[in-house]
Formats: structure tokens, sequence, C-alpha cells
């Protein structure tokens, strides 16, 4: 019996002299032009909410460039026409060294309170993760407690917790472990002061991280999780080879909110800096923002670091954008 010879390597058949080829694989022809499932509906659905957002977020923002262009005081809120200073503000904005100092610290401080939070966060979403149904649901409802105190409200609180006199951490840190920290104060000093805003910030940040990354731990398939504990993977190792290439999308999307919201962080700090802070000290753009437009009247030099922290956190939201992108494709 004789086979055609198509270049495929044969296999050998039951029958001695005999030859089997398997049969070329056939590709199916794609169409040239493929139309998604919905065709325009998708779209038509987002045009409400889109034109909403253009009208709540683009015009401000459009307000906000021209007024970076210009000498806008306080005579210019009372009716007095603005007068066109074209790039001046922002070339005394970049040539400004209190600028250079504000966006230093807003970026190691917000660094600092993204690291801590995620950590953090990750290490309670695992918790919640092999917590039994009662001990899952009591921690739940305290972090919602943590997470639904408003932000003014919990920063007057930790505020007295951290008080010179009657503060409770010095109490305890006296009475209890027996360190001189009576009539210590924290809001003095900016690094103490730093270290209690970025407690109240990460505690008002995890409840959110470890939320999110407990939904996505109950995504992640058990049976490869025992597979790779059979094999001998301890809990980091799995955590590192399974759980985290599963949550990738997950955590760059909380990173990246956490970035965002801790760059432009202001009520905590000019809160706290109302109870004791030294102003020059500790001031994040935010608040440093705050101080030159509506304290220092200067809308324009406020308008035009505006619109450079704008540029840098849509900087830093397009990179994550296309990480996550990029591990959607993969």
């Amino acid at each position: 019996m004789t086979t055609v010879d198509s270049g495929r390597e044969t296999a050998p058949s039951a029958f001695d002299g005999e030859r089997l080829v398997a049969p070329e694989p056939r590709t199916p022809k794609r169409p040239k032009f493929s139309r998604r499932a919905g065709g325009f509906t998708p779209y038509a659905l987002l045009i409400p909410a889109s034109a909403l957002l253009l009208v709540i977020v683009g015009w401000p923002l459009l307000q906000l460039i021209i007024t970076s262009f210009q000498q806008f005081g306080r005579e210019q809120v009372f009716g007095k026409p603005p007068a066109w200073v074209w790039f001046d503000n922002y070339v005394g904005v970049l040539t400004d060294p209190a600028f250079y100092a504000v966006l230093l610290r807003t970026v190691v401080f917000a660094a600092f309170c993204v690291v801590i939070t995620m950590v953090l966060g990750t290490l309670v979403a695992l918790m919640m993760n092999r917590l039994n149904k009662f001990f899952r649901l009591f921690l739940s409802i305290g972090l919602l407690l943590a997470w639904a105190m408003p932000a003014l409200t919990a920063t007057i609180v930790w505020g007295w917790m951290f008080d010179t006199s009657y503060g409770v951490v010095n109490a305890v840190l006296t009475n209890v472990f027996g360190l001189d920290f009576a009539r210590h104060q924290w809001l003095i000093d900016p690094l103490s002061f730093f270290f209690v805003a970025g407690i109240i910030i990460v505690w008002g940040a995890v409840p959110f991280v470890a939320f999110t990354i407990y939904a996505g731990l109950t995504q992640v398939p058990d049976e490869v999780l025992e597979a790779a504990q059979l094999d001998g993977a301890g809990s980091f190792a799995r955590f590192r080879l399974i759980v985290f290439p599963y949550l990738k999308p997950i955590f760059l999307i909380t990173t990246i909110l956490q970035v965002i919201w801790d760059m432009k962080v202001f009520t905590q700090i000019f809160a706290l800096q109302d109870i004791g802070g030294v102003r020059e000290k500790t001031n994040t753009l935010g608040v440093y923002i705050y101080q030159v437009s509506i304290a220092g009247g200067n809308f324009g030099v406020g308008g035009a670091i505006a619109v450079i922290f704008t540029l840098i956190l849509m900087t830093i939201s397009l990179y994550y954008v296309r990480q996550v992108v990029k591990e959607e494709e993969l």
C-alpha cells in the first residue's frame, strides 16, 4: 500500500511496511471585515455619560487653563478684566525652588503611603480569605466603618489621639511602655507630622485595597493553589508565582488609584496644619495650590501649578493604564 509523500513526519502503522500520514490541518478563513457584536449600541450608551462628564469636568478644566495664562487676582474676582500674561505664570512656577521642594515632598510622602497601603491591604485581603464566615463579616464591618468615616472627621479624631496634653498615644507610650513622651508635640516636627498624616491616610485607604484584592482572590482557582502546595510551594511562593500573576491587573489598577489619591491629598494635611503643624515645612501640592491661589490671591499662578500637577498625574495614569492593557493582551 502506497501513501502520498506530503513532507510531514509519518507515524508507524499496525501493519508491517505501512505508515500513516496525518491529514493537513485546515486553517479557517477569516472574513475581511469583522463586525463586533452590538454594532454602534455600546458607543451610543456611552454618549450621555461622556457628554455629562465633559460638561462637569471639561468646562472647569478649560477655565483653569485659561486662568493659568492670565494675571488673575482679587481684583479680577470682583469684576476687573484680567490681563493676559501667557507663559509668565508657568515660568515663575518652574523657576521657583519652593515648588520643587513641595513637589519632592509630595512624591515621597505619596510613595510611602502607597507602598504601606498596598502591603497592608494585601495582607488584610489574604487574612479575609482564610477567616471563617463570622470573623470575615466582623472584619468587613470594621473596614467599612473606617472607610465610611469622612476624611475631616478621621483627621480630627486622630489629632485628638496625638494631642500634646491629653492624647492617648502620649499617655500609652509614657505610662505603659515607660518612654519619655509626656507632652510630646507630634505635629511640630515635619517628620513626625507626616508620620501622623500617613497613619490617617493609610487607615482610610486600606479598606478599599483589601476589599478589591479579596474580590480578586475569590477568582483564583483553588485546584491550582492545591497543586502548587502538593508540589511543595510555600505560602509566599504560591502568592508570588500564582496569586500575583492572576491578580496583576487588579494590583495595577489599585496602585494607580492610590497614587492619584495620595498625590492630591488635601483635607488631612490642611486639617493637621490647623491643629498644630508648620505650613511652610509640611505643605503638599494640594495645600500649596490652595495657599497660592485662595489664601494668596494669585489665581493665575495657582492655575499654572494645578495644570502642571494635572499633567504629572495624567502621565502617571497613562503609564499604569498602558501596563494594564499589556497585561490584558498577554
